[in-house]
């Protein structure tokens, strides 16, 4: 039995959520998203908020219930909040900055980092070693946040390269005499 997925997903004020067929929308004062929905799980929209519960009892059905729960919520909370990802860059001479539509960064590379802004995400460069990530969708910050991410992992020795707000980097020691 699913702890989170026996919860109802809470519809704040301000907010629609309809299902057409196979697919949840949900439209709030951020956006509208949408989720195609799994036969496995049963969906039904009250005047309080979405219940999942599984279609039957079979074994998929109970590992689908938790995950699914959890993407309708994101979903909820997506058009209501939004998300944010903070990258913090550390290093000599590793900058960013933010320009229209890309994300430029100099990471120690012969040339500059040029990343494509994706549609419905917002990057904003506080600072030059601050990156911030935001939208409603949070599987597309999260992905956009990792993909950054990747041009320069934090290394052991000295911290260098890009890490999440909050992240720890196991720090290694470096040779002895």
């Amino acid at each position: 039995m699913s702890r989170i997925g026996k919860k109802p997903v809470t519809v704040p004020a301000g907010v629609t959520a309809s299902i057409d067929g196979r697919v949840l929308s949900v439209k709030g004062p951020k956006g509208t998203l949408s989720l195609n929905l799994r036969d496995e799980i049963s969906y039904t929209v009250e005047d309080g908020g979405i219940v999942v519960k599984p279609a039957n009892e079979t074994k998929q059905a109970r590992a689908f219930w938790g995950m699914q729960r959890t993407l309708v919520q994101n979903l909820v909370t997506g058009v209501t909040e939004g998300f944010t990802k903070k990258l913090l860059i550390t290093g000599v001479g590793y900058r960013a900055a933010s320009q229209g539509k890309v994300l430029k960064l100099q990471l120690g590379y012969s040339h500059d980092v040029n990343i494509d802004v994706p549609e419905g995400i917002e990057i904003k460069t506080p600072d030059q070693t601050t990156v911030e990530i935001s939208g409603i969708d949070k599987q597309k910050v999260g992905q956009i946040a990792a993909e950054i991410r990747r041009w320069r992992k934090p290394e052991p020795y000295k911290g260098k390269g890009i890490k999440y707000d909050g992240e720890f980097i196991f720090r290694k020691e470096g040779k002895k005499k």
